[in-house]
């Protein structure tokens, strides 16, 4: 893959930009690459260069990738004033509960629905044995969520933050989370999990309580602060400055690199469970 500077936005000119309606909800998606599919949900404030970037690695790994439009401007360098202003406006959409308090206790982001109706889609398209999805941050969890879906089978959930006023809620409902355990056990499917170990919005409390929630199917990775990219885009440096996007904003793009280590495993992760 050419590298690219994470300091411009990035046309995405390498991804077909296709509006998908599903359900009467219409989004737009980015698509790109062959073999089996992998949804990639962006962090906030939207789909920035680190996380284009992540998804080539996936395409070039062997996967067809769906890069759904979720919030802000698409491949836009996440800049300070206005990430906040994504950020706020996400926080007051119906779409996502960003906060424990909003609807049914413990219950999904509203979003989740649609993005199940994308994996049956992206499946139906792609063929093979199913789909994996990852979540970053604001959409971390959303990738268990979607295993209420059959055809997903690779779950990956990079700093799951939501809700963000509670450090050990999940964002799903206990009736949904425990149809995903049975789910995990029933088909001897694992999720992967990742997070820095200062983060300060997906905090220790919460993968407690998904290995709680969902015993040895939750596989964890926690990565040492001191493994995190000091060089980050204005957002991250004055709205989130401490480690916290794993495979995205504070990857160091390095062999050897703890990061690099994480993201390999997450496309290993992929390859397993996707294999034809």
């Amino acid at each position: 893959m050419t590298r690219r500077s994470m300091r411009e936005d990035d046309a995405l000119e390498d991804f077909h930009p296709r509006e998908i309606t599903l359900d009467g909800v219409s989004k737009r998606v980015h698509v790109a690459g062959s073999g089996p599919a992998v949804i990639v949900m962006s962090e906030m404030p939207g789909i920035s260069p680190q996380v284009a970037r992540f998804s080539r690695w996936v395409r070039d790994a062997g996967f067809s990738v769906y890069m759904p439009s979720l919030f802000g401007r698409d491949g836009a360098v996440p800049g300070a004033e206005e990430g906040a202003a994504v950020f706020k406006r996400a926080c007051v959409s119906a779409e996502f509960r960003a906060f424990a308090g909003q609807g049914a206790a413990g219950a999904s982001s509203p979003v989740t629905v649609w993005l199940r109706a994308l994996a049956r889609l992206a499946h139906q398209e792609c063929g093979g044995p199913g789909v994996g999805a990852i979540g970053m941050c604001w959409t971390g969890n959303f990738a268990l969520s979607m295993m209420l879906e059959p055809a997903m089978l690779a779950p990956v959930l990079a700093q799951p933050s939501l809700p963000l006023d509670d450090p050990g809620g999940l964002e799903i409902s206990p009736d949904d989370i425990r149809a995903v355990r049975r789910r995990l056990e029933q088909e001897d499917l694992t999720v992967l999990a990742l997070r820095f170990e200062g983060d300060r919005i997906c905090r220790a409390q919460r993968f407690a309580a998904y290995a709680e929630a969902l015993g040895p199917r939750f596989v964890a990775r926690v990565l040492p602060d001191t493994a995190a990219n000091a060089d980050v885009p204005p957002f991250f440096a004055q709205h989130v400055p401490y480690p916290h996007s794993v495979v995205t904003a504070h990857l160091i793009d390095e062999a050897g690199q703890p990061t690099v280590a994480a993201r390999d495993e997450v496309l290993a992760f992929f390859g397993r469970r996707l294999a034809g």
